[in-house]
């Protein structure tokens, strides 16, 4: 099974140095890949705007930046986003980002890409928030083109181009994985249209897993794919919402048994959320990393 650890942001309060060391370390513990979160603003809870999951304040490193900084300090393992809120972009520019990164470091990225939930983000970034679903749709096809085509003329309501070029092309090519988050018809269906993998992040059951799976297959055959070439991540758990959710991730054993259950599910890659590691209880870059690899061992010896 591949395992993948959500980078913690906080780690950036103990320096710059402290945010290499925490991914050099994690590709020394041994685990496939580092996902990266994102948000570019957060917004406060005013009155017309829901409170969303997250204090405004959170400490979140711009995504794409970031990979980039975390492909020069490594060597070999995996760097992604978990996910990119793709639709706030341009996809022109994030296929030249990613196509730069992928180009620096070897040929390690994988895109991870979502629509968001928070409507105040993307109006201060100057994009509609109401037609995202559309717009990532169209921007992925766009993106493989610009990954793949020598000469790109591409028809759409939101993104057309005519006659250009985008050089160099990522190592990876237009195979450059694109796995999409979500938890909706919507996303289950682009999952199985587009996508190369789903990133699920609220699986609470083998229930809602099989609903989720089936619906992805449905719409890969549908859409004349292979529903077996489609990946399948789960988080293992994400950053908790109250005081008894804090206790997660300091139970080791608790953890390799909800990654058990993830790999009986049908996932194949399982990730582990630093940012809860680090609310467990590991307050340090150092004791983070010393939980990943602790963890790491019994993951290893529990799934493979």
């Amino acid at each position: 099974m591949k395992l993948t650890v959500e980078f913690p942001s906080v780690s950036y309060r103990e320096g710059h140095e402290a945010v290499r060391k925490f991914a050099r370390a994690v590709e020394e513990i041994g685990y496939d890949h580092i996902d990266i979160f994102d948000h570019v603003v957060m917004g406060y809870p005013i009155e017309g705007r829901a409170r969303g999951p997250y204090p405004a304040q959170m400490p979140i490193l711009e995504a794409l930046v970031l990979m980039a900084h975390l492909a020069a300090a490594t060597t070999r393992i995996g760097i992604g986003t978990e996910v990119l809120v793709l639709p706030q972009r341009h996809p022109t520019l994030v296929a030249k980002q990613i196509s730069t990164i992928d180009t620096l470091s070897g040929g390690r990225v994988r895109l991870g890409v979502g629509v968001g939930w928070q409507e105040s983000e993307y109006e201060a970034l100057g994009e509609d928030f109401h037609t995202r679903g559309k717009r990532m749709d169209e921007a992925i096809r766009l993106m493989r083109a610009w990954w793949s085509d020598e000469r790109v003329d591409f028809t759409g309501p939101h993104y057309p181009m005519t006659a250009m070029a985008m050089e160099p092309k990522p190592p990876q090519g237009g195979r450059l994985p694109i796995w999409v988050g979500g938890m909706s018809e919507a996303a289950w269906r682009r999952v199985g249209t587009l996508g190369d993998g789903w990133l699920a992040s609220q699986i609470t059951d083998a229930a809602s897993a099989r609903t989720a799976i089936d619906a992805i297959h449905r719409a890969a055959e549908k859409a004349g794919r292979d529903p077996k070439a489609i990946g399948l991540q789960s988080m293992v758990a994400s950053p908790p919402k109250d005081a008894a959710g804090k206790l997660f991730y300091a139970q080791h054993d608790q953890v390799v048994r909800r990654v058990e259950e993830i790999k009986a599910m049908g996932f194949e890659w399982a990730a582990v959320n630093a940012t809860a590691i680090f609310q467990a209880g590991a307050r340090s870059v150092d004791a983070m990393i010393d939980q990943l690899g602790a963890l790491h061992g019994k993951l290893r010896a529990a799934v493979g």
